[in-house]
């Protein structure tokens, strides 16, 4: 999942959702049931038919998301899914996530700056200028 969403402008939310089911080429049948979970879940259900410039930017943002796990992957990587957000969006996102992950058995990595993202997560880990921080670090950074 991208900060910025990556959806194609010319095909509908579901047709960009299916296509990572495609380009996955897992051999398997897509899983229409998952689909429609995930769109429950996330709450596009009835957006499903529109083209990206006709959602909200959380929508765009819940399409992404229900793309990363179409295909059921075991880790799903997140760079700051919730950067372009408002708040009611980056809670509703970040909630999507950590029940996905319940849901679905997955494991996600989240790579963020919003310390109100991280709390959503079972174990945190620090890094600033490209260095893990240990706990004393962490304890005597203080922010600029």
């Amino acid at each position: 999942m991208f900060q910025r969403f990556n959806l194609l402008p010319t095909v509908s939310a579901e047709e960009n959702i299916r296509l990572a089911h495609e380009i996955a080429a897992t051999g398997k049948p897509f899983d229409e049931k998952l689909l429609d979970s995930l769109s429950e879940l996330l709450g596009i259900r009835g957006r499903l038919g529109h083209r990206p410039n006709e959602l909200s930017g959380g929508e765009q943002q819940r399409v992404a998301i229900a793309r990363a796990l179409i295909t059921r992957p075991a880790i799903v990587l997140a760079d700051e899914p919730t950067g372009n957000l408002d708040t009611k969006n980056s809670d509703a996102v970040l909630g999507m996530l950590r029940e996905s992950s319940r849901e679905l058995n997955q494991t996600v990595l989240m790579i963020t700056h919003n310390p109100e993202a991280a709390q959503i997560a079972h174990r945190t880990l620090n890094m600033r200028d490209g260095q893990m921080l240990n706990a004393e670090q962490m304890a005597g950074y203080v922010a600029p």
